[in-house]
């Protein structure tokens, strides 16, 4: 009986390492992807003058973003893992057709200084959020919250164009998705912790999803850092 449990939690730990690998593997190859497009269209004049000269084009691919992230989330049960796979890269390539504009805002070094010191922020707070004891559910929950108010602000100062505003509200984004990081990262691992947990779809749509959050969560992140501490053009 012992030899049993022995096997089952020795099983279950291969299985958590592998899933958890599995999930910072997809949100590497996602940013991999996100930041290639993002420099191929930026290099050309073609891509990148249709993109910021058709506001239809630019917004339509923003709703693209939005909806797929939306069905993945509401759909990620009954669509196949093959499925759900493909959406997250054609999610990863959409979002570096929008990134690209960036390279025509900000000088390429602040780009890349800022992508180091996101991704040492990244990495940090993750792993604080795996190895806490510390109950993150109700920072998440602010940071939530915290976000919605965000995006209303947003809104309000594209009209406003407020700078002073526009400055608060990239500090206010820097500290939420820092703290969703964490969050993010902590329910992870609860959702991938079980003592029977087992390598198959149900549970590879768990660690995909898990690296779609955290891709989001790097990718805001680096973007408020970006308007902090990158060099215009």
């Amino acid at each position: 009986m012992e030899t049993n449990n022995l096997v089952r939690n020795y099983a279950a730990k291969a299985a958590q390492t592998a899933l958890f690998r599995s999930v910072y593997l997809w949100m590497t190859l996602a940013l991999v992807i996100t930041g290639f497009v993002a420099m191929y269209v930026a290099k050309s004049y073609a891509l990148i003058s249709m993109i910021a000269q058709n506001s239809i084009m630019f917004w339509g691919i923003l709703i693209a973003e939005l909806g797929l992230v939306m069905y993945m989330s509401a759909r990620i049960n009954r669509i196949s893992f093959t499925t759900a796979t493909l959406l997250f890269i054609a999610y990863s390539v959409l979002n570096g057709v929008t990134m690209s504009i960036l390279f025509m805002v900000y000088t390429l070094s602040s780009i890349a200084t800022t992508f180091f010191v996101t991704a040492g922020t990244f990495g940090a707070m993750a792993l604080f959020g795996y190895v806490t004891k510390k109950d993150l559910t109700r920072i998440g929950s602010l940071c939530i919250m915290g976000v919605i108010g965000l995006i209303i602000a947003s809104v309000v100062n594209l009209f406003l164009q407020n700078s002073m505003m526009d400055m608060i509200i990239s500090y206010v984004g820097v500290l939420l998705f820092v703290g969703l990081t964490a969050y993010d990262s902590q329910k992870i691992k609860q959702l991938l912790g079980g003592d029977d947990i087992e390598v198959n779809e149900t549970t590879q749509k768990i660690a995909l999803m898990g690296a779609l959050t955290l891709y989001l969560d790097f990718i805001n992140l680096f973007i408020y850092l970006l308007r902090i501490l990158g060099d215009r053009k």
